[in-house]
Protein backbone atom coordinates (compact mmCIF):
# COMPACT_ATOMS: atom_id res chain seq x y z
CA UNK A 1 0.00 0.00 0.00
CA UNK A 2 1.30 3.05 -0.96
CA UNK A 3 1.99 5.89 1.97
CA UNK A 4 -0.28 8.79 1.35
CA UNK A 5 0.51 11.37 4.52
CA UNK A 6 3.75 12.98 4.75
CA UNK A 7 4.45 15.82 6.93
CA UNK A 8 6.08 19.53 5.71
CA UNK A 9 8.96 19.33 5.68
CA UNK A 10 9.49 16.14 4.12
CA UNK A 11 6.84 17.68 1.36
CA UNK A 12 9.03 20.83 1.19
CA UNK A 13 12.50 19.28 1.18
CA UNK A 14 11.60 16.92 -1.55
CA UNK A 15 10.25 19.94 -3.68
CA UNK A 16 13.63 21.99 -2.93
CA UNK A 17 15.33 18.59 -3.76
CA UNK A 18 13.75 18.60 -7.85
CA UNK A 19 14.44 22.39 -8.63
CA UNK A 20 11.15 24.22 -6.71
CA UNK A 21 12.78 27.86 -4.92
CA UNK A 22 11.72 29.17 -1.93
CA UNK A 23 9.13 32.08 -3.50
CA UNK A 24 7.84 33.50 0.17
CA UNK A 25 5.78 32.86 3.05
CA UNK A 26 2.24 33.82 3.95
CA UNK A 27 1.38 33.10 7.66
CA UNK A 28 1.86 29.20 7.90
CA UNK A 29 2.39 28.49 4.60
CA UNK A 30 5.62 28.05 2.53
CA UNK A 31 5.51 29.16 -1.02
CA UNK A 32 8.00 27.30 -3.38
CA UNK A 33 8.25 28.40 -7.27
CA UNK A 34 9.76 26.09 -10.50
CA UNK A 35 9.83 27.25 -13.34
CA UNK A 36 10.22 25.39 -16.07
CA UNK A 37 13.60 25.41 -18.57
CA UNK A 38 12.31 25.02 -21.79
CA UNK A 39 9.02 26.90 -21.42
CA UNK A 40 7.17 29.42 -19.90
CA UNK A 41 5.51 27.26 -17.21
CA UNK A 42 5.50 28.29 -13.76
CA UNK A 43 3.96 26.21 -10.69
CA UNK A 44 3.64 27.49 -7.44
CA UNK A 45 3.16 24.99 -4.49
CA UNK A 46 1.93 26.26 -0.87
CA UNK A 47 2.81 23.74 2.02
CA UNK A 48 1.50 24.29 5.03
CA UNK A 49 4.19 24.44 7.94
CA UNK A 50 2.51 24.81 11.17
CA UNK A 51 3.25 22.12 13.02
CA UNK A 52 4.91 18.91 12.97
CA UNK A 53 2.17 16.08 12.17
CA UNK A 54 1.54 14.94 8.94
CA UNK A 55 -0.15 16.92 6.39
CA UNK A 56 -4.46 15.69 5.99
CA UNK A 57 -4.76 13.46 3.03
CA UNK A 58 -7.26 16.58 1.50
CA UNK A 59 -4.31 18.84 1.59
CA UNK A 60 -1.89 16.49 -0.06
CA UNK A 61 -4.26 16.26 -2.94
CA UNK A 62 -4.17 20.20 -3.45
CA UNK A 63 -0.39 20.01 -2.77
CA UNK A 64 -0.43 17.38 -5.69
CA UNK A 65 -2.47 19.07 -7.66
CA UNK A 66 -0.29 22.16 -7.30
CA UNK A 67 2.53 20.11 -8.12
CA UNK A 68 0.74 19.16 -11.70
CA UNK A 69 0.43 15.34 -10.47
CA UNK A 70 -1.65 13.58 -13.00
CA UNK A 71 -2.05 10.24 -10.44
CA UNK A 72 -1.85 11.10 -6.42
CA UNK A 73 -0.86 7.36 -5.67
CA UNK A 74 2.39 7.73 -8.09
CA UNK A 75 2.98 10.97 -6.67
CA UNK A 76 2.69 10.03 -3.05
CA UNK A 77 5.12 7.09 -4.34
CA UNK A 78 7.61 9.48 -5.83
CA UNK A 79 7.49 11.78 -2.63
CA UNK A 80 7.83 8.68 -0.72
CA UNK A 81 10.96 7.53 -2.70
CA UNK A 82 12.52 10.55 -2.54
CA UNK A 83 12.08 11.27 1.25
Amino acid sequence: MVRTTFSSREIAKVLRNHGYRRAGRTESHLKLRWESPDTDEVRIVSVPMKSEDEIPAGTMRSIADQFGAEDFQAWCRWIDDNC
